[in-house]
């Protein structure tokens, strides 16, 4: 994980409750109250080191926050922080609350916007930062911190960056439950798959008119190989296949992050004589799951293990 240092000072009132907690027989739940509030109130300031490289600091836990990408908000809420966010992304479609939030932006943003809730913190990704590198500039010559999340490739680097959201705004108990949630989840499925025999596929996020596909080194890889599902993509990153490669590499399975592109591959002639179109091994998983780097990793890990194994998982 990213390194993030805090105040000596935490460290000697953390000394300080456990002397007073050991020297008191009957602690009262109003001085236990007390010593947790206190202690909470002691983690700050923190400084994390951010995607960039750059140091981070706030002051105390942030009252507004701003995320600038639907995973960092699903972070942000996994973590309690509904009351705090008060602007999101366009596209943030999940949960429920993000409706009620100030849009503002989707690949682009509102700056002004952004200014105008007066946010302590804004939440950027290294995803993004083809469009955010003036913006940032601008946001914090407004006095605004902005914390650029990396774009996590792999479970471990997804945990780092909900931990870092975490220690800025003071949730890491909510963090470290979390990560345990996702780590049971994964463990539960992959228990379901043990001595499975493992199958090919392409996991397509673009089909018309020309087909991208997802291949090494990315995060949707990483949840193949996680269910022992073998990636028929060699290239690194999302290559452009022809008809011709598609139909040559010829997987035991295809999958759609869009609903549509499978109809698309099922009703043109030329991929007729590939097996996963004969065999109907044909579907289409969560596209929000399977993308975003957040808590509801284990869901679209399940949902390519559905999709690829229906064998195991509808019985």
């Amino acid at each position: 994980m990213k390194k993030f240092w805090q105040l000596a000072a935490t460290s000697i009132l953390a000394i300080s409750v456990l002397m007073a907690c050991g020297s008191e027989a009957e602690p009262t739940e109003k001085k236990e109250t007390a010593q947790n509030e206190e202690s909470a109130a002691g983690a700050f300031p923190v400084t994390v080191e951010d995607a960039l490289g750059k140091e981070v600091t706030l002051e105390e836990a942030p009252d507004r926050i701003v995320s600038l990408t639907p995973s960092n908000t699903e972070i942000l809420f996994g973590l309690g922080l509904d009351k705090e966010v008060v602007g999101v992304n366009d596209n943030d479609n999940y949960p429920e609350q993000v409706k009620e939030r100030t849009k503002v932006g989707g690949t682009e943003y509102n700056i002004e916007t952004i200014i105008s809730l007066q946010p302590d913190v804004v939440f950027a990704h290294e995803s993004s930062m083809y469009t955010l590198e003036g913006a940032i500039d601008q946001l914090e010559s407004a006095g605004i911190k902005v914390f650029v999340v990396e774009d996590a490739v792999n479970f471990n680097e997804t945990y780092e960056t909900i931990e870092d959201v975490a220690a800025l705004t003071g949730k890491e108990a909510e963090a470290e439950d979390i990560i345990a949630s996702i780590k049971t989840k994964l463990s539960e499925i992959q228990k379901k798959l043990e001595g499975v025999e493992p199958k090919t596929a392409f996991m397509v996020v673009g089909g018309a008119p020309d087909i991208y596909v997802v291949g090494q080194n990315t995060f949707m890889n990483e949840m193949l190989k996680a269910i022992n599902v073998k990636n028929a993509v060699q290239q690194d990153g999302w290559p452009k296949y022809s008809a011709e490669e598609f139909v040559a590499a010829n997987p035991d399975s295809l999958l759609f992050t869009y609903k549509g592109d499978d109809e698309i591959i099922k009703n043109n002639p030329a991929f007729a004589v590939m097996k996963a179109v004969q065999n109907n091994a044909m579907a289409v998983v969560d596209g929000d799951t399977t993308s975003r780097q957040g808590p509801r990793i284990a869901e679209g890990v399940e949902s390519i293990a559905k999709a690829v194994y229906p064998e195991v998982f509808n019985d």
